[in-house]
């Protein structure tokens, strides 16, 4: 008996030591026992569509070894979860479907994520054993532990990531559906924050939700950001809205979260991948919508196509940064496809037959380059640290400078280019140039310029990929945001041109008293709509509206921080045909030609004010 005890004391003693060895759990930095305890949490509804990706996302949990339990608040109309095959997909809470509002009969299925948090807090027990919650959509994969605390959450300050595109946090929408618009984040996608925080949020997030998808009257894009203007991100403000009338301030990190497609910044390794949007490698492709009717989890022996193989992309893209892209979208997929593969085998499929890639899922290779990401210290920088690093390159007499110009495949851009490059190398320009060049790729295919300059390709947005709006202005700040997401910059500032200048002279940053936060450029008189309701319609700060263009010189840092809103600031003037008149833009054709111009100066506006 006494020897019993012994072992069972041994054992038990092991099990702790084991559980404090796991990411998040043991000795706090500061030497304090961790007391907290991590939930997880995301929202899908009775369909083949999240059916799929809550198997991803939970063979990610359990890959990636994140704390605590997680839970799938599974909203349902009693006659879909008569014919619901997916009960055993996940750890799950059924909650009421309010796709159909029940009071206005709005339909309207985004409105399930708060409406499914606010149902778990109020009848799960386990919301009263939790300290933090992590929330995340289906449509995600996780790489490594999320530890609220360890990504600098703290009572009343959540972590969460940047979404430039929320533009009504900086207009009339804000001021219309929160007392505390200054207090306004574009955040979403994951968020980590304290249950305190989460049990004050939640109710407010519905009713914030309900507000914004009522006010039919400020859906438009130049209001929303809303590309369809149809209130479909109403929910994402609901959030934003909620939090600042609770007197949250978010925590934003833009390093913790990537697109598959994108490029993750030097140095910082992404722990979470959101798939929202189609990406490719090579002639491999992927997009979530062409799989909304897909039953595959329910299909023995079916994965989504294989992608290339590692040592195919090491041979298909020799720059290092770009490569590295291109390993994180196949990583997804194939922990998708991972993910299928033992959930079919635990539903009594049968065995699979020997294929090359089945092995490749299968192998010691493929495990140890999915074993889970911790998060380094670099990802983790304070406030005090950017300033500092701020700080020592201000210091630095001759920062690096990269130029960029925007072109088309067309001859007419051919010959603007050729007098560009070759004014460029007489007139002592400091560091490198590129040509972005946005072309279709039927332009490509019979395009003959590819050596008139260094080049970076670029898909062409000349017709809108959603609207279908002909404006092939958009494409400078469409090609300068996918150069910035694609390439390894080391330059510190940026000087943009246009592809019809001759340079007679060095443009540099200290020459003109250039500085971070305070980008130089030139005048353009004619940009009236920055002194008229042009400019109180599209920003928030119309005062800051500078009226310039041609050329800009920038801080990489700025310009990181600006080109999304850039980009989204033409989308958003260009929408707005009511206000094209001349004596409104300045425009003498009145059809919001200089769009991207406004574009420019109205997101310089946001961020420079």
């Amino acid at each position: 008996m006494a020897k019993v005890l012994i072992l069972a004391i041994v054992l038990a003693a092991a099990a702790a030591a084991a559980e404090a060895a796991l990411p998040g759990r043991g000795v706090l930095g500061s030497g304090q026992e961790a007391p907290y305890r991590i939930h997880t949490l995301f929202s899908v509804e009775c369909q083949n569509y999240f059916d799929w990706q809550t198997v991803g996302l939970v063979h990610s949990f359990k890959k990636a070894r994140q704390p605590g339990p997680i839970t799938r608040l599974l909203s349902c109309t009693d006659d879909e979860l008569r014919s619901y095959r997916g009960m055993d997909l996940a750890p799950t809470m059924v909650v009421p479907s309010m796709s159909r509002h029940p009071k206005t009969g709005d339909w309207y299925p985004a409105i399930n994520k708060p409406a499914g948090i606010v149902h778990w807090l109020k009848h799960s027990k386990d919301a009263e054993k939790v300290d933090w919650v992590v929330i995340l959509d289906a449509d995600m994969i996780i790489r490594g532990p999320i530890i609220p605390w360890e990504l600098g959450a703290e009572k009343g300050r959540p972590v969460s990531a940047y979404y430039g595109y929320l533009v009504g946090c900086d207009n009339i929408l804000s001021k219309l559906h929160t007392k505390h618009p200054e207090l306004c984040d574009k955040v979403g996608g994951l968020l980590a924050m304290h249950m305190d925080d989460l049990r004050k949020l939640a109710p407010m997030w519905l009713s914030k939700t309900e507000e914004v998808r009522e006010d039919r009257a400020h859906w438009a894009t130049n209001i929303t950001g809303d590309i369809y203007g149809k209130g479909w991100i109403s929910e994402m403000y609901g959030y934003s809205f909620g939090a600042a009338e609770v007197g949250l301030k978010h925590k934003i990190d833009d390093n913790l979260m990537i697109y598959p497609g994108y490029t993750p910044r030097q140095g910082f390794e992404p722990i979470l991948m959101h798939y929202g949007l189609p990406f490719k490698v090579g002639n491999w492709s992927f997009s979530k919508l062409d799989n909304h009717e897909d039953d595959i989890v329910y299909d023995c022996g079916r994965l989504f196509p294989e992608p290339p193989y590692p040592r195919e992309v090491k041979m298909m893209e020799p720059d290092p940064n770009k490569r590295r892209a291109l390993f994180l979208s196949i990583e997804c997929i194939n922990t998708l496809n991972e993910g299928l593969l033992m959930h079919h085998a635990a539903r009594g499929c049968a065995k699979e037959k020997w294929s090359k890639y089945l092995s490749f899922l299968k192998s010691k290779t493929f495990a140890e380059l999915t074993k889970p990401k911790l998060l380094k210290p670099k990802s983790l920088q304070t406030e005090e640290t950017v300033k500092e690093k701020l700080t020592d390159e201000a210091a630095r007499t001759y920062p690096k400078i990269h130029t960029i110009f925007s072109t088309e495949c067309t001859p007419y851009f051919d010959w603007q280019t050729v007098g560009l490059i070759h004014s460029f190398h007489l007139s002592g320009q400091p560091g490198n140039i590129t040509r972005l060049l946005s072309c279709t790729d039927e332009d490509l295919k019979k395009y003959t310029g590819h050596d008139l300059a260094p080049t970076h390709y670029v898909p062409s947005m000349s017709r809108h990929p959603l609207t279908g709006d002909w404006y092939p202005a958009i494409n400078k700040p469409a090609a300068v945001l996918h150069w910035l997401n694609h390439v390894n910059i080391d330059a510190e500032f940026i000087v943009i041109l246009d592809a019809d200048m001759i340079l007679r002279g060095p443009i540099t940053p200290w020459e003109f008293n250039a500085a971070r936060g305070r980008p130089v450029s030139t005048p353009y008189e004619y940009l009236i709509g920055c002194d008229n309701v042009l400019a109180k319609l599209h920003t928030s700060h119309p005062d800051a509206c500078d009226k310039v263009g041609g050329v800009i010189v920038m801080h990489i840092d700025d310009l990181r921080q600006f080109a999304m809103l850039w980009l989204h600031k033409t989308e958003e003037v260009r929408a707005d045909k009511a206000h094209y008149a001349t004596n409104i833009t300045g425009d003498i054709f009145e059809s919001g030609w200089i769009s991207e111009m406004y574009g420019y100066s109205f997101g310089a506006a946001e961020v420079f004010f």
